[in-house]
């Protein structure tokens, strides 16, 4: 009986090993697509809720495949169906498609050339938060997969998000208004996983933490609202600019001084602010926009509340007056405990284990959380930095000469399909 095991064992392992070369094969021949549909996407971007091309594009790859597509999700959204030869769980893998309203600065050939108006302000539109590596990543993870789809033990589902970076004032869109479409149902997701580019972190790097990863993000608007008068004069009016700069500093000593920094990260910052018509005439009124990001949810109240408090006190100290709205947000990014240790071996298999790094939350905030809320899932960075740059000298996400070194997208792609079949094997029935 022994000897029967041990053969059988033997020939397990002789099968898989056989299925994982074939499986590298495959990725290693999609790198050069995942590159060219990165750079199509790159050099073509659209802003939140209106990636009307990216998702055209999108879905005839999903099509080609063979997959049922479901189109519009969410205003924009794709939904790809990729069904296995065997029966077995259902695995989410998640990317967003929106771009950013940035100005290029980076000299590569396909470089952005697309303007557009957001918040009123003629802006350029760029990829400057890696978007378009995520597309390109699960287009090539959805082609791999198709390939080998006899084997795969339950279905596939690739979310192809619109709008991560926020809506537009007044419309609705992103992971939430997925969720609430049913893009987690039929068939029903029992794990969603996720990945974002890092320009900071080594290409071969993958960084991960349990728990909550990222923060909660709220937009808030203050308005201040003074008297107008002559610049000559500013004894005849009520300056608001001259109150805003008031309220931005009270915002900050919030986090200075009323602020438990010892238990969580917390960060107000002021991202917009727009007043008066030219030099000499003092306006009436000075619209601020504005991010606040915890990691914690009684601190989040704490600082909604004293918000609310200190905005308006701080404008009639001043003579004059002043509103403050604070949206709901998205929550925490939280990765499931128990999900994020079983699949951890999967993580250091595509990596190597040497280059996979627990890392501190961090500050930046991913409506992946929405997902999160509804099935357990999972939400790590790629490297994306060239390895002779320093991280110092990268320039941050959300900047004009935001770069992603290419080399590292094959890894994503290891990485999702790993994550899929590895969930599978452990909880197919």
């Amino acid at each position: 009986m022994k000897k029967i095991i041990l053969l059988f064992l033997m020939i397990a392992s002789v099968i898989s090993q056989a299925q994982n070369q074939k499986i590298k094969k495959l990725i290693d021949s999609e790198e050069s697509k995942v590159i060219e549909w990165r750079r199509y996407f790159h050099e073509n971007p659209e802003l939140s809720n209106r990636e009307f091309n990216t998702a055209k594009k999108i879905a005839a790859h999903l099509k080609s495949l063979g997959m049922e597509v479901k189109t519009g999700v969410a205003h924009t959204g794709v939904v790809g169906i990729l069904k296995g030869g065997k029966p077995g769980p259902v695995v989410a893998l998640r990317a967003d498609i929106d771009a950013l309203p940035v100005t290029e600065r980076t000299p590569v050939p396909f470089a952005s050339k697309v303007t557009s108006s957001y918040n009123g302000i003629e802006t350029g539109v760029m990829h400057a938060c890696g978007h378009d590596t995520h597309i390109a990543i699960l287009m090539g993870t959805a082609e791999v997969l198709s390939k080998i789809k006899k084997d795969i033990k339950g279905t596939v589902k690739f979310i192809f998000q619109p709008a991560e970076e926020g809506t537009p004032p007044g419309e609705s869109g992103g992971a939430k208004l997925m969720v609430e479409e049913g893009a987690l149902k039929n068939p029903d997701v029992d794990a969603i996983f996720g990945l974002h580019i890092a320009a900071g972190t080594d290409v071969g790097v993958i960084n991960y933490r349990p728990a909550g990863i990222m923060a909660a993000s709220q937009r808030f608007v203050i308005k201040v609202k003074g008297k107008q008068t002559h610049g000559s004069r500013p004894w005849g009016g009520i300056d608001p600019i001259v109150i805003s700069a008031q309220i931005i500093n009270g915002l900050q000593t919030i986090i200075s001084r009323d602020t438990e920094l010892t238990k969580e990260a917390a960060v107000i910052t002021v991202g917009l602010i727009r007043g008066g018509v030219r030099s000499n005439i003092i306006p009436e009124e000075v619209e601020m926009i504005g991010t606040i990001r915890t990691l914690d949810y009684s601190m989040q109240k704490k600082l909604n509340d004293e918000m609310k408090r200190r905005v308006p006190a701080i404008a009639k100290a001043f003579g004059g007056d002043a509103t403050i709205e604070i949206d709901k947000g998205y929550p925490i990014t939280f990765n499931d405990v128990k999900l994020t240790a079983e699949m951890l071996p999967s993580l250091q298999k595509a990596a190597g284990k040497e280059n996979v790094h627990l890392i501190n939350a961090i500050t930046g905030a991913e409506d992946f959380s929405y997902f999160q809320k509804e099935v357990p899932g999972l939400y790590f960075f790629l490297g994306g930095k060239p390895l002779d740059v320093k991280p110092e000298d990268a320039a941050s996400h959300h900047t004009p000469d935001f770069y992603i070194d290419e080399s590292g997208m094959k890894l994503g792609v290891q990485t999702f399909v790993n994550l899929t079949l590895d969930y599978m094997e452990k909880h197919a029935k």
